[in-house]
């Protein structure tokens, strides 16, 4: 597994041990019992139902080594420490795009926190990654699959 450090806020990493959690317990207990019912119906060499608990087994176990991974590398991110007028991970940007003329607002998070619906993306998307380092007032030029997109930093805040 990867072993360099995973940032996370307090709220990235309660999420992601709450996950482990319910994957430990109640899955694995749904999985088992999906297991034992398949056992019952006798010949195991032609029996759907439990090949298809068992491969659920074993994806679930693996997840569960991920996340246990992940979070044995976990750093999370201590807010007061960060720069309040720099674009760095934890922080929620609100942006111009220079070409649209449409502001948008992005909260900057770990890969493992991104949710592009919520506004958050990755610090390691392109995106994300073209705006690290910025300040207020900076023109970014991002350049994207699709061509470049223009950006004008207006507001840096922590929450």
């Amino acid at each position: 597994m990867d072993s360099g450090n995973v940032y996370l806020s307090n709220e990235g990493y309660e999420k992601l041990r709450k996950e482990l959690e319910q994957l430990k317990t109640i899955k694995r207990r749904e999985i088992s019992k999906a297991i034992g019912e398949a056992r019952a119906h006798g010949d195991l060499s032609e029996n759907a139902e439990y090949t298809y608990a068992k491969e659920a087994q074993g994806l679930n176990e693996k997840k569960i080594a991920e996340l246990e991974d992940k979070l044995s590398r976990a750093k999370l991110i201590d807010e007061s420490e960060m720069s309040k007028d720099e674009i760095l991970i934890g922080a929620k940007v609100k942006l111009k795009d220079l070409n649209s003329q449409e502001e948008l607002e992005y909260s900057l998070v770990a890969e493992e926190e991104a949710d592009y619906a919520a506004g958050k993306i990755s610090v390691t998307s392109p995106v994300g990654e073209a705006l690290l380092g910025h300040k207020e007032k900076d023109i970014v030029n991002i350049k994207i699959p699709a061509g470049t997109l223009k950006y004008k930093v207006i507001k840096i805040s922590r929450e």
